[in-house]
């Protein structure tokens, strides 16, 4: 039976992975999108184990330190992490693992887990992030100077990740994440453990 792999897909507020990845579970249909554990409260309408599995603190900080998540980290006062338990499951079905997570939650990944596979999701210039970040119409505008701040740092450790994604359409950043996908699991190390049983 074929492993599953697991690839973080990264890249900077507006740059449409959101929109991306939907199409691309669409397309493909072994894949398991890794939902995030929060400390937050659920807004309306979100959904345990469907949009976050809400957690309160102290279950949080025992799953910490139990090693219950491949990455963790505090944002704005609550804790974010992904679930070892979730992703190993879908992985012993043979199916894919995409983890949406910040630069900082993949160095914590593929220090653990070596063989992860890392996608930066680009836009294709620096007027087209600003474009989408206002058109959003969600954030003021010192937000989207924030947000484009972070994209700046973000941009200088693209050059980390295996593969780069530029989303100028979705149609080509879907086609470009599913060649990718397939390539890795036409890789010989796979492909022998396939024949040799393993």
């Amino acid at each position: 039976m074929r492993k599953g792999k697991t690839f973080i897909i990264s890249g900077p507020s507006g740059v449409g992975k959101s929109t991306v990845l939907k199409a691309l579970l669409e397309r493909r249909k072994n894949v398991y999108f890794s939902v995030s554990a929060t400390t937050r409260e659920p807004r309306p309408g979100e959904l345990d184990g469907i949009h976050y599995h809400f957690m309160d603190v102290d279950s949080f900080r025992k799953w910490i330190s139990m090693e219950q998540f491949l990455e963790y980290a505090e944002y704005v006062g609550n804790f974010y992490g992904t679930p070892k338990r979730y992703v190993d499951e879908a992985m012993a079905q043979g199916r894919d693992v995409i983890l949406d997570i910040e630069i900082q939650g993949a160095i914590q990944v593929t220090s653990k887990r070596p063989d992860t596979v890392r996608i930066f999701i680009a836009p294709p210039s620096w007027r087209e992030l600003e474009r989408r970040l206002t058109e959003r119409g969600t954030d003021s505008q010192e937000k989207i100077q924030k947000r484009l701040l972070r994209a700046k740092v973000e941009f200088q450790t693209a050059h980390t990740y295996d593969y780069f994604v530029i989303n100028d359409t979705v149609e080509n950043a879907v086609r470009e994440l599913d060649a990718i996908m397939t390539a890795e699991h036409c890789k010989p190390k796979d492909r022998m453990e396939i024949i040799n049983g393993n």
